[in-house]
């Protein structure tokens, strides 16, 4: 059994872990011409939080996202510093901690089968796009249909794969990891 102690290092482990696989992820990249990416960010965010929790789950992303601000390379395109999260993308990569923290209040309310997940992480996957979106329109003073075509449209097809992807993985680790991983 676990002691109070044990269980805080277990947590920021898995915190440590996740920030990683976010950081990995974000290489994992089809670069865009407008300068948005597409990557496996969001699949990371949300295994993060449906596997962590919402403390967890977001910790590891805010974890992920500080490393970035502080100029560790993590971010699509080893790209990190002030001007990456500052920048007109900063808002997607702000918007996976969204993504965790929703992903995981909605898992915890709806369940933990296949379709409530996806349903989560969809919620989440929108929060992202709502941040970013809005952060982009600020930075390049775009209009909204014209930063919906360049930053929602073109990528909503990958992140359905993803959240599918995260979803089946998460219940496939549910049944083989059964006291799951916090």
């Amino acid at each position: 059994m676990y002691t109070a102690s044990s269980r805080r290092i277990r947590h920021l482990v898995l915190c440590a872990l996740f920030a990683a696989l976010a950081a990995v992820c974000s290489q994992i990249a089809i670069p865009m011409p407008w300068g948005v990416p597409i990557n496996l960010a969001v699949f990371a965010a949300c295994m993060a939080g449906s596997m962590l929790g919402p403390v967890w789950g977001t910790a590891s992303l805010a974890v992920y996202v500080a490393l970035a601000a502080i100029g560790v390379p993590v971010l699509a395109g080893f790209q990190g510093g002030p001007a990456a999260i500052f920048g007109k993308t900063g808002g997607y990569a702000v918007g996976y901690i969204l993504t965790a923290l929703l992903t995981a209040l909605l898992a915890r309310v709806l369940g933990r089968r296949f379709l409530p997940l996806c349903f989560a992480m969809a919620v989440g996957c929108l929060a992202c796009y709502a941040l970013g979106t809005l952060w982009f329109m600020f930075l390049t003073h775009a209009d909204l249909l014209t930063a919906l075509g360049l930053c929602v449209l073109p990528y909503l097809p990958a992140d359905a794969l993803k959240i599918a992807l995260a979803a089946l993985l998460t219940t496939a680790l549910d049944k083989r990891l059964p006291h799951g991983l916090t």
